[in-house]
């Protein structure tokens, strides 16, 4: 069969098509909106997916944190007027976990001591803790220009120097340089060395992991921690008074490699166990397993979604069916005459073929520019609603959205719709072929 011959079929194919533009682009709908409803799903879990994957591996992949955590029956203890309560990781772990661990990178204490900060008249609810100088490559924190990190100086010295975060600098100075001004936490006196740039975990998944928000945290010498608060943390409230007894509120256990991080964490969950049985007051996070969890949850999560929306896919084959099947019934006095002038059944299913193909190629041409699009739109489009004041009260304030439009997603929704637009043209192109021409022309 000569290629003009081809060529004919496929220019009639398109000629019916533009006869009846509305009819073509109403048929032509589904798959667009098919199309686009698969792109901007595969944009919003995988923009999602890669969202949390950064906030989980921010806490570090290698790293293990072990927690002090108040155990319930401590927390029940309110009802009482007066009462105390010592709970959490003590100094004989640190010193265990030091000596039982020896292929650990490192082992890093905190102390979460004061939270009443304040600069000359300002005043507000902050987490201090006392560290040492390995927290920041530990925990990867980052310094502003012009900043330093606590040093073995200042923790040997046990020197009154604090490092705060972003949060903390932009609340107390706004119009001034923070290196050297002096903070007061509780009633003690401490010089600001250095101000950590922001962390991205603040109101993330991951700050949902550490409990607070990092850009709030003031960190200060662990032994200056030790000296000048102590162990016990006193609290009024209500008439009632309080108090803890919490030596360490944080360990960071560094494994040297991540394929390494599972069994030191079993390691770690037994050696802490050994002061701590059952684990009542101590939490173990263990970031490369959430990592690992999140990944496989996000991609169930993500087919899911990709099924979901590759039903209007089907729905929009269906649609292309019935609206091919009416225009066999419209066009059979057409059929019968190219019959009779010698178009065999394969001439008139590639007919039909090719009006099916060209309709479904165009709507995912069009689908893909309308999908890509809205994803490049939403990101704007959230962060606008969130500000409306009536809205404000409906949405966390943080809520974001980072669609990340993928090759695959494009691909593959082009190539099934244009395979959904031929399976579904089959059975109509069939049935013109089958018309007998006599019959054929002696239709109205």
């Amino acid at each position: 069969m000569p290629i003009g011959f081809f060529l004919e079929i496929f220019r009639l194919g398109l000629r019916n098509l533009r006869l009846h533009k509305l009819r073509s682009t109403l048929t032509s709908l589904g798959i667009i909106l098919g199309v686009a409803a698969v792109i901007v799903v595969v944009a919003v879990g995988e923009g999602n997916k890669i969202s949390a994957l950064r906030e989980v591996a921010a806490l570090g992949a290698t790293n293990i944190i072990v927690r002090s955590s108040k155990p319930p029956e401590a927390s029940n203890s309110g009802q009482a007027r007066t009462f105390f309560v010592a709970y959490g990781l003590l100094r004989q772990d640190l010193r265990r976990m030091q000596t039982a661990l020896p292929d650990a990178v490192s082992v890093v204490p905190l102390k979460a001591v004061g939270s009443d900060v304040s600069y000359e008249n300002q005043r507000i609810t902050s987490q201090v803790f006392g560290t040492t100088p390995d927290l920041l490559e530990v925990a990867r924190l980052r310094l502003e220009p012009r900043s330093r990190y606590i040093s073995d100086e200042d923790v040997a010295s046990r020197a009154p120097v604090c490092v705060i975060g972003s949060e903390i600098s932009k609340q107390f100075f706004r119009l001034r340089d923070p290196i050297g001004a002096t903070i007061k936490v509780d009633n003690t006196v401490f010089r600001v060395i250095g101000v950590l740039e922001p962390v991205g975990l603040a109101g993330g998944r991951g700050s949902a992991l550490v409990g607070r928000d990092l850009n709030k945290d003031i960190h200060i010498p662990i032994t200056t921690a030790e000296s000048q608060f102590g162990d016990n943390i006193m609290r009024r409230q209500s008439g009632s008074f309080s108090g803890e007894n919490i030596e360490l509120s944080e360990i960071y256990v560094v494994a040297p490699e991540t394929e390494s991080v599972v069994p030191l964490a079993e390691r770690v969950r037994r050696v802490i166990e050994t002061g701590h049985p059952g684990l009542s007051d101590v939490q173990i996070i263990v970031p490369w397993e959430l990592l690992e969890n999140a990944k496989r949850q996000l991609m169930v999560w993500n087919v899911m979604l990709v099924v979901v929306a590759a039903i209007s896919l089907l729905v929009g084959g269906i649609g292309i069916m019935n609206i091919m099947l009416a225009s066999v019934t419209e066009r059979t006095r057409e059929i019968g005459i190219r019959r009779a002038l010698g178009a065999t059944r394969r001439h008139i299913v590639l007919q039909f073929l090719v009006e099916t193909g060209a309709l479904s190629a165009l709507g995912g041409v069009i689908g893909i520019g309308l999908g890509v699009g809205i994803s490049w739109g939403l990101r704007p489009l959230v962060e606008l609603l969130v500000r409306l004041p009536f809205l404000q009260g409906a949405f966390d304030g943080r809520l974001t959205l980072e669609p990340q439009v993928t090759v695959w997603s494009i691909v593959v929704s082009f190539v099934v719709a244009a395979g959904v637009g031929l399976v579904f043209g089959i059975y109509p192109a069939i049935v013109a072929s089958r018309k007998d021409p006599i019959e054929a022309l002696r239709h109205d």
